[in-house]
């Protein structure tokens, strides 16, 4: 009866301990990743969120590690989890900044970046605070949790529990990822940057024909109705593209390295 009570205090605890680690990784995902780790959403949401996470993942992942019976092993499997985490975690949050971004670039071309600027939690743009919720929306609408599940289930296939991560390589898919999140947030506003060109072109054009035209007072409810014409047009495509590029990295992280 000893033996086998010993048993079963020896498997609680590597499973608790397990899903120790776990939870380093998942909670910086959970933090950052769109939706959950929004600022309105309270901690004590996140953290239960997390836990769920958690107990999802303990019969996915079965790393089979022994315990850490040395505070040195403890420390760097604590350091490595949490890297991971946070890497992955800013990964995502880094879409939602390409949203807001084009949404601020949008919202300078039209004239637009005063109108209702303080209507977030984050004061953005009313052109970037409608394309954050309308993105927010199409990816739980499109099962952003389940999605998130298969990146961690990926993540410990890729990078296995209690290996030290290599930060030469973090730091140049962080790089990549950057370059490529600030990319689509450009391609996204370009529709309103090319207007803009075009109307401060045209404008330029009329008050060298015409001076004494007061061509601002003429130009500026153009340029507004433009810029919110231009959204009603061009504003589910540039969610459809951004979708695509998430979606394009939720299920293969390694390429926003190319």
């Amino acid at each position: 009866m000893t033996a086998e009570l010993a048993t079963l205090i020896g498997l609680s605890q590597h499973a608790l301990e397990t899903g120790f680690y776990l939870f380093l990784r998942i909670a910086p995902i959970v933090a950052f990743m769109p939706g959950f780790g929004e600022t309105v959403v309270p901690a004590r949401i996140k953290l239960v969120l997390a836990l769920c996470f958690t107990a999802v993942m303990v019969p996915v992942v079965t790393p089979g590690l022994p315990i850490a019976t040395h505070e040195a092993v403890f420390l760097q499997r604590l350091a490595s989890e949490t890297l991971i985490g946070l890497f992955l975690g800013l990964g995502l949050r880094l879409f939602i900044m390409a949203l807001q971004t084009a949404g601020s670039m949008a919202a300078q071309a039209t004239s637009l970046s005063q109108l209702f600027a303080g209507a977030a939690a984050e004061p953005m743009p009313a052109i970037g605070h409608m394309l954050v919720i309308s993105g927010l929306a199409l990816a739980m609408l499109m099962g952003l949790p389940v999605r998130i599940i298969a990146l961690l289930e990926m993540s410990y296939r890729a990078l296995p529990m209690g290996a030290p991560p290599d930060l030469s390589l973090f730091v140049e898919w962080a790089g990549a990822l950057v370059a490529r999140c600030f990319d689509l947030a450009f391609s996204l506003a370009a529709p309103f940057l090319v207007m803009s060109v075009l109307y401060n072109l045209t404008l330029g054009v009329i008050n060298r024909a015409m001076p004494q035209l007061m061509v601002a007072f003429v130009g500026a409810p153009v340029i507004t109705a433009g810029g919110l014409i231009f959204l009603l047009i061009f504003g589910p495509l540039m969610l459809m593209i951004w979708w695509g590029a998430f979606e394009s990295f939720l299920f293969r992280p390694a390429d926003f390295m190319r």
